[in-house]
């Protein structure tokens, strides 16, 4: 049965939701799901924005045949061709084989790649523009936001956005279609983060551009490939993606990252947290990395202005979660945030001076002066180091 929902006069969602996959791209933890959005416009012509994923193939079919009805197939336009929106492909073709696929030249050579049976192709580049009837649509490049074959369509005539992997969030719809119809700001923002800076976090620059390229665009709908579609406050969510991809923090705060074998560690993580609470500072995020996926970590060190990353020393060398979680930081391009650290050791610290070491790699990273060092356990001395530190941190907030 279909299960669709209505977006503009002409145009229809008919994705799906996929509540029992576990890992996004078999590495993030979802666990309420996602959705394969996807679109048909009926017009003059009719055409099918992106496709989905092979798990939720069958209900996605029934939906474009239903939309469709007894109506041709006549353009199908890949926006972007990573596998969890282009997997039906195939299967779109077999259906309605005489369907025109539109797509830029590096997605003509993905689906090559991916071995789809594609011959009825028109290439199309930045400012090409197609008319469907009443629609008329111009295409904008999007590389690297975040493949390279990427673009995004620009409905001009009803003012809607098919922005690819941009504007996407994790989590499966659940029948709400809208970011307006749900607590977006209370019930969907972290995944939102989350999605942004663990899947196009590393890609600030290129989102900026295309960013810049929105600007010019009366957008009155976002449609993105993943989360909820935008009718209402698109500022809001524009003025999200302008901060995290020039990675400027949401909020002036802390997030805590403690990498403890033994317990002491741990217990000078809740002490910085208990002391920077007493001086004002409330608005803190603790978390163990040993237990907590990493893509929350990077979520959290992308929103908050501060860090205090408290490692123990393992193998001479950092703790290897919190080495993980560095790795990470660096590989997706976080910047400009200032950071307390503190080792732990119990006969050749060095976890402090390596951290340092990693984060004088990365951009606008400040390290403050107060690095401390624990030798095995706690005492009067750290006690009051650590009280030093916190007070090293809201000084620096101002």
């Amino acid at each position: 049965m279909q299960c669709v929902r209505k977006v503009t006069e002409d145009l229809y969602w008919v994705g799906a939701n996929d509540k029992r996959l576990a890992l996004f791209e078999n590495i993030h933890p979802i666990p309420r799901g996602t959705s394969y959005n996807s679109y048909v416009l009926l017009d003059e012509k009719n055409v099918l924005f992106d496709t989905a994923d092979w798990s939720v193939c069958r209900q996605f079919i029934e939906n474009v045949e239903y939309v469709l009805a007894d109506r041709t197939l006549d353009y199908m336009v890949i926006n972007h061709m990573e596998p969890d929106h282009g997997a039906s492909i195939e299967e779109i073709l077999l259906r309605y084989p005489k369907v025109k696929i539109i797509c830029t030249a590096k997605a003509t050579m993905m689906m090559n790649q991916f071995g789809f049976p594609v011959k009825n192709i028109q290439e199309v580049k930045e400012g090409d523009t197609m008319s469907f009837g009443k629609h008329e649509v111009t295409f904008v490049a999007a590389p690297m936001v975040h493949w390279p074959e990427a673009m995004v369509t620009f409905d001009t005539t009803a003012g809607v956005l098919f922005s690819a992997d941009a504007f996407g969030s994790f989590g499966s719809l659940d029948g709400k279609l809208f970011a307006d119809e749900v607590n977006f700001d209370r019930d969907w923002i972290d995944d939102a983060r989350r999605y942004y800076t663990n899947i196009v976090g590393k890609y600030g620059p290129q989102v900026q551009k295309l960013l810049k390229k929105a600007g010019g665009l009366d957008i009155k709908y976002i449609c993105p490939l993943h989360g909820p579609v935008w009718r209402k406050d698109i500022g809001y969510f524009l003025e999200k993606y302008d901060k995290w991809s020039k990675y400027e923090p949401e909020e002036q705060g802390v997030l805590i990252a403690y990498a403890s074998m033994y317990g002491n560690t741990e217990s000078a993580a809740h002490i910085l947290a208990t002391k920077l609470c007493e001086k004002g500072m409330t608005n803190i995020a603790l978390y163990d990395v040993s237990c907590t996926h990493v893509s929350y970590l990077i979520s959290e060190a992308f929103k908050y202005s501060h860090m205090a990353l408290l490692s123990v020393t393992y193998n001479l060398k950092i703790f290897p979660v919190m080495q993980n979680f560095i790795e990470d930081m660096a590989a997706l391009n976080l910047q400009k945030r200032v950071v307390g650290v503190v080792e732990n050791g119990s006969w050749a610290p060095q976890a402090g001076s390596l951290i340092a070491e990693e984060l004088d790699k990365m951009k606008e990273m400040t390290v403050l002066n107060e690095q401390m060092t624990i030798l095995s356990s706690l005492n009067d001395a750290t006690y009051d180091q650590l009280d030093d530190l916190a007070e090293s941190i809201i000084e620096s907030m101002k």
